[in-house]
């Protein structure tokens, strides 16, 4: 299919380029995006080991979905005449074709190899990361489409959403530096510093910004954001109703009744956690991207940072857990990886939305910041329930101020 649909793309480019460079996009999302929630819906249910795999169908679907773009590219070649050889357009672009489908099955084979390797040993866990992987692909098609202005060609923004992911990558890693789980003081510590990271976040890097963005559009801008700021927590409430999780520091579980593993649990928990940090960091690089005059561009980096920064012992408090219930480091690793994955995925579509529709910055900012504090506050009485929780509320103080300095340092600088 990827060397076929250019080529198809070329054939049919010069009658139908307009309406296939409108469509294509949207098939791909809806295809892929279908595709991969199917997949993490199985790796979800109890009945996932049953599952023989892949069918025919789905993987006509998939091989479709995935060479779609491909198919963009062969339109391309109307438009910019591929040059190989001395020879006619159709002979240059039947070479390019052809090393495209030889470099294609390659990789696709290196792909089965690995997969082979490790779909059995991580089972759900890889099934969630590829059904994940496809609707981010689905989502980076539509989003390429649409984003007229180039946002995601900036390599500042890229940068930016993946910083995050060390730090999740980090956190994750510790499981084998260390094989005993931490203290009920280091937990305390490293629970209340993340905490207090993501309070300041939401507070000084959400809310008062959007506050002041609002009052420099002559509004009164506590208003409407008081208003977002609701909805941001009523949202958060509503994942927290409709998403069977076990909370990391209490055992609590909540949502709907499920026979999930607990360690899927453990896992959507940090999933739920992670959703506004995607949503505020899209849109701090937005504000980035835009030269927006009331955030500073050094305030994106600060709070990437930041997030980065307290992804690391909300990793630990993921893999951490899985490990203890007898499950392999490779997969309690790989579990706690899959959890930061919302946060550059919906930091990629916040960006683009708030591009696409600027005086949405603010209220979008507004959203962020009240499911912030909702997750933080949320999680403050299963760590209060520990005895001596000094510790973790002078963490929580440390990293409140730290992320507090930081952003105000940037912005007077």
């Amino acid at each position: 299919f990827q060397a076929v649909m250019p080529l198809t793309g070329f054939l049919i480019g010069e009658r139908f380029e307009k309406y296939i460079s409108m469509i294509a996009p949207w098939v791909a999302f809806g295809l892929l995006s279908l595709i991969g929630l199917n997949m993490i819906r199985e790796a979800l249910s109890p009945e996932e080991d049953l599952s023989p795999g892949f069918d025919i169908k789905t993987m006509f679907m998939m091989a479709v979905a995935t060479s779609i773009d491909a198919l963009a590219v062969g339109i391309t070649f109307v438009a910019v005449p591929v040059k190989v050889l001395k020879a006619g357009n159709l002979a240059n672009v039947i070479i390019a074709v052809t090393v495209i489908g030889v470099i294609t099955f390659i990789i696709s084979a290196a792909g089965v190899g690995i997969g082979s390797v490790f779909g059995d040993r991580y089972k759900s866990g890889s099934e969630i990361m590829g059904g994940t992987i496809l609707i981010f692909i689905g989502f980076r098609s539509l989003i390429t489409f649409l984003d007229r202005s180039q946002t995601l060609a900036d390599s500042d923004t890229i940068f930016g959403m993946l910083i995050p992911l060390i730090g999740t990558l980090s956190g994750s890693a510790v499981i084998y530096a260390k094989k005993q789980r931490f203290s009920d003081d280091i937990r305390m510590i490293l629970a209340g510093c993340a905490s207090g990271i993501m309070f300041s976040i939401a507070v000084w890097g959400m809310i008062e910004p959007a506050i002041g963005g609002l009052g420099k559009a002559d509004t009164n801008g506590i208003i409407p954001v008081t208003v977002c700021f609701c909805l941001g927590v009523m949202i958060q409430i509503l994942f927290d109703r409709i998403v069977p999780h076990t909370h990391i520091y209490s055992d609590i579980t909540e949502g709907p009744e499920s026979r999930l593993s607990p360690d899927i649990k453990v896992m959507l928990t940090e999933v739920i956690h992670h959703i506004p940090e995607g949503i505020a960091l899209g849109a701090i690089y937005a504000a980035h991207f835009m030269k927006t005059e009331w955030i500073p561009s050094s305030v994106a980096v600060v709070l990437a940072i930041a997030i980065a920064f307290q992804n690391v012992p909300e990793a630990i408090c993921v893999s951490f857990p899985i490990r203890e219930k007898g499950t392999g480091a490779g997969k309690a690793f790989f579990m706690g990886v899959v959890s930061g994955v919302p946060i550059p995925l919906l930091g990629v579509v916040t960006v683009v939305i708030v591009v696409l529709f600027s005086g949405s910055l603010p209220y979008i900012m507004a959203v962020a910041g009240g499911a912030l504090i909702y997750t933080t506050i949320e999680e403050i009485p299963h760590i209060a329930s520990y005895k001596d929780n000094d510790k973790g509320t002078l963490a929580f103080a440390a990293g409140f101020a730290a992320v507090m300095l930081l952003i105000f340092l940037k912005i007077s600088g």
